[in-house]
């Protein structure tokens, strides 16, 4: 059974640098032609898809948050990690990592964005 965690800090204050993880246990994050998403929800909205990275490494972007995310992965530890500068408080949402195609998905992590 793949199970999904993420973590990382609950309030980052605005113009900072968010950081998640999400940790992946009962499969390989590089088993093939799987991918890795990070979506958020803000409070009141609805899904939103950040970016992926796939099991070859390749990474693909929401155009709309591209300038702002970076997501990378350390194979070693099968974790993925979520990167978004520059945070304002519409970035206040609640964040998974998903293997959405698959069925997977972490059980979210809230994050507000307020000095």
């Amino acid at each position: 059974q793949v199970q999904l965690q993420e973590s990382g800090p609950g309030l980052v204050k605005p113009s900072k640098t968010l950081s998640l993880t999400c940790t992946v246990s009962g499969g390989s994050i590089t088993t093939n032609y799987y991918s890795w998403s990070w979506i958020r929800q803000p409070p009141g909205k609805g899904l939103e898809w950040m970016g992926a990275i796939a099991y070859n490494g390749k990474t693909y972007y929401n155009p709309s948050l591209k300038s702002r995310t970076s997501i990378s992965r350390d194979t070693s530890k099968n974790q993925l990690t979520l990167q978004l500068t520059a945070v304002t408080p519409e970035d206040t949402a609640v964040y998974y990592c998903a293997s959405y195609s698959r069925g997977y998905w972490g059980q979210g992590t809230q994050v507000t964005v307020s000095s």
